[in-house]
């Protein structure tokens, strides 16, 4: 599925190369293979609207200056039948294209055909992606660190399904390990002080409210029956009450900030499964472990890393990397998902080379994980940072997050920069009504768009369509620059898909509603030639579709008015 810049680079080529041979039959230019070159878009739009550097990778195969090679080419070249209007010689060589009236009518005739699904690519068509993110402990609130993973990974799964992959979400829950062993003597703890006995928090378990809320609701239920029982049956018992209530809570949370996943997925299931036990049996298998003081170790270095690691401790425990490197083999070779993509904090930097280590040792392609770290988050107002809520004087979580902005506006802003940037928020921008506002500036322009469709209706001049000859009034340099970035969306999502960064989108958002706001205040739309209005009002019908589509792959609402 060709989109129309596409069909336009193509036509470069093929009208180019045809050039050339009609010169070489033609005696103008000598007899030589022809070589690869590049067709690009000009930075400076003085320079065209394409630009080919054809004629300077022929120079050495033709043994001629590339501006001599350049001018034969034009003498030669038709551009009957394609989007171009014109194409000169400039610089050391260049062959500089102009596009014609037709290619800005197609490409609102394709967003108009394509609705809704405009902007959406079949580049990686009949390939699966599985996106992990927030993957929260399940031991306690989320925190702003999963706000900002939660709006990149959502966002980067429904690019992934835009770009033509069939996309699942995950979330993965450490239920098993030395955090939940932490989890259950906090409870424990907390559950004994609440009968009285004079027991202290150890400096390192959970000293949250949520562990004294959670004892407190269990001793309601269950009274003091758990205190004559073994720790570790008191333990199970009270995890086994309070962990499903804090998946329960992440899962309510997350819907409140417009995720929901396909797959929650238990780390205590690779355990009780026996697939943990059988990554290491396979590394051993195939000759990468070895025993050391009654540890069993893998040979990392051999796979690039600083060092090797401890796969199962003398005691017979396995380290934390041990599920996770069944989980991911489990992505990739038993639901055989053609790329895995894991959004995590920086802090794991470390942590991926051995996985991917692991991995390759296990005889997968290890290119098919790709890891998305993201920086840290500061939160400002005033122009000072904040780290407390200030209603619970506590570090911030998701829900006070968002109880301090729109959903909308923590979603946009979250994606404004690449993951691996650092994030400052500024509350009081995110919620001002100003242009200043990168949310409320693209939303203002969809509801500045309705106006004008329904303030048009409203005086009979209702929108039934708009004929090849009227999209040919759409002559202003305005009216061409937003057409011209309407046409890029398609191209815009396979770079941001490839790159895994929907902040792309958040910028190309802005800089529609940008381009639309210097149209509509350099071109009215409603004129005394019914053709033109015709057409600016088609225009402003698909600048408003590809704006709504955008946000909407954000998840941010798209107001009919403000």
């Amino acid at each position: 599925m060709n989109s129309i810049p596409k069909i336009a680079e193509t036509q470069i080529g093929e009208i180019c190369t045809a050039a050339i041979h009609k010169a070489i039959a033609g005696g103008a230019l000598p007899e030589a293979a022809l070589l690869p070159f590049k067709v690009e878009i000009p930075a400076d739009r003085k320079n065209g609207d394409y630009s080919t550097n054809i004629a300077m990778a022929h120079a050495r195969a033709f043994r001629m200056p590339p501006i001599k090679i350049a001018q034969t080419i034009i003498d030669h070249i038709s551009l009957d039948g394609t989007y171009f209007a014109s194409c000169e010689a400039a610089g050391a060589g260049f062959l500089n294209f102009r596009l014609n009236q037709e290619y800005y009518a197609d490409i609102l005739a394709d967003v108009a055909a394509k609705g809704e699904n405009y902007g959406h690519s079949d580049l990686f068509s009949g390939k699966s992606a599985l996106v992990e993110f927030v993957s929260a402990n399940p031991t306690g609130p989320m925190h702003i660190g999963n706000a900002r993973g939660g709006a990149i990974g959502d966002c980067l799964a429904e690019l992934l399904s835009w770009a033509g992959y069939r996309t699942e979400r995950e979330f993965y829950i450490n239920d098993g390990g030395n955090q939940i062993e932490k989890f259950g003597l906090s409870l424990d703890i907390r559950y004994r002080q609440h009968f009285g006995d004079p027991v202290e928090m150890p400096e390192d378990s959970y000293h949250g409210q949520d562990i004294i809320d959670h004892a407190v609701n269990f001793a309601a239920i269950y009274g003091d029956r758990y205190m004559s029982a073994s720790e570790a049956d008191r333990r199970k018992a009270l995890v086994d009450y309070a962990l499903p209530l804090n998946i329960e809570g992440l899962e309510r949370d997350l819907k409140k900030y417009k995720i929901t996943y396909d797959t929650w997925f238990r780390e205590s299931t690779l355990h009780n499964s026996g697939a943990a036990k059988r990554v290491v049996e396979q590394l051993t298998a195939n000759g990468y472990t070895y025993e050391q003081d009654g540890a069993v170790w893998f040979k990392a270095e051999q796979f690039g890393c600083d060092k090797d690691f401890v796969l199962r401790r003398s005691n017979g425990f396995y380290t934390y990397i041990v599920p996770d490197i069944a989980y991911h083999y489990n992505k990739l070779c038993i639901r055989n998902f053609d790329l895995a993509v894991d959004v995590l904090g920086a802090d794991h930097h470390g942590y991926v080379p051995r996985l991917k280590a692991a991995l390759t040792a296990l005889g997968v392609d290890a290119d098919r994980l790709q890891i998305v770290l993201m920086q840290m988050v500061n939160l400002v107002r005033n122009g000072e940072a904040i780290k407390l809520s200030k209603r619970s004087g506590k570090a911030i979580t998701l829900v006070t997050l968002l109880e301090e902005m729109p959903i909308d506006a923590a979603r946009f802003f979250f994606n404004l920069r690449e993951p691996n940037t650092h994030c400052d928020i500024d509350l009081e921008l995110a919620v001002s009504e100003s242009s200043q506002n990168p949310v409320y500036y693209c939303q203002y322009a969809h509801a500045r768009i309705c106006s004008i469709i329904r303030k048009l209706a409203e005086k009979g001049i209702a929108f039934t369509g708009c004929t090849p000859a009227q999209m040919q009034k759409l002559t202003a340099e305005e009216e061409k620059e937003l057409i011209r970035h309407i046409s890029g969306l398609p191209q815009e999502t396979e770079a941001a898909a490839k790159a895994l960064d929907p902040s792309r989108m958040t910028r190309y958002a802005i800089e529609l509603a940008t381009l639309f706001h210097k149209f509509y205040n350099a071109c009215r739309v409603e004129t005394e030639d019914a053709d033109l209005t015709a057409a600016r009002l088609f225009l402003c019908r698909c600048v408003n579709q590809t704006l709504e589509n955008v946000l909407g792959l954000l998840k941010v609402d798209a107001p009919e008015k403000m």
